[in-house]
């Protein structure tokens, strides 16, 4: 008996919450929208809810690997501090690696810079980082800028810098006329030079305090802009 006076007293309650519930609390939202989530004037975010096709995404992953593989081959790492340190030797700068070297020097920005430049600490145990920070890639167009005057000089006494062997004509970072050269640009990164590493001398030069000021800008740009990756 006191089992059927509960359940009625639970029917009656929910039929009395469900005659309160009509139409006047009913808020006029419109329906979520299906297929597209569209905007207006106060959401003006558009976009497909649809995924990726799953076949869209094997094929991707047999062409270009898993993400723990393509992160690595498609990274951007820094040229490490050995290699930056054989690249500067190779243009013409000298004391690399030497026990001393004129203070502020391209030399001695670079010896005494190791640790913004992530040179490895092996006596510590700890790896090179090979991340670009921020510390690294500043210490590294100072040391550009500050080898500019002595790449400039060097780059037409050096045999791979000569156009057809040692023996042949060299190549000159600029002409008479303070233009840009391409057989010096060409020789500077190792690579053909383009006509927009040409623009980009040129401008440098233009917009610069003094043409000496934007000759050392004009190295130092170019050859970060080349290595900022190994």
């Amino acid at each position: 008996m006191k089992s059927a006076i509960k359940l009625t007293i639970v029917v009656a309650s929910l039929g009395l919450a469900a005659a309160c519930t009509d139409d006047s609390m009913d808020t006029g939202s419109p329906p979520p929208p299906g297929s597209t989530t569209s905007g207006d004037e106060n959401n003006t975010f558009d976009h497909m809810n649809e995924g990726i096709s799953p076949w869209e995404l094997l094929d991707r992953l047999l062409k270009e690997g898993p993400p723990r593989y393509t992160s690595k081959v498609h990274s951007c790492p820094k040229i490490r501090y050995a290699t930056l340190g054989r690249v500067l030797t190779s243009l013409g700068v000298p004391g690399i690696n030497a026990a001393t070297a004129p203070a502020l020097s391209a030399a001695d920005l670079y010896n005494n810079g190791d640790n913004a430049l992530g040179a490895p600490n092996y006596a510590n145990r700890i790896r090179e980082n090979i991340g670009i920070t921020t510390s690294g890639a500043s210490r590294e167009f100072d040391i550009f800028a500050a080898a500019a005057p002595q790449i400039i000089t060097a780059i037409p006494t050096l045999d791979r810098c000569k156009v057809g062997g040692a023996t042949g004509s060299p190549a000159s970072l600029f002409n008479a006329s303070n233009q840009c050269e391409a057989s010096g640009i060409t020789c500077l990164l190792g690579v053909p030079a383009q006509a927009a590493h040409l623009d980009l001398c040129n401008l440098t030069i233009q917009r610069a305090s003094s043409v000496d000021v934007g000759k050392r800008l004009a190295v130092a740009a170019l050859l970060a802009a080349s290595y900022t990756c190994e």
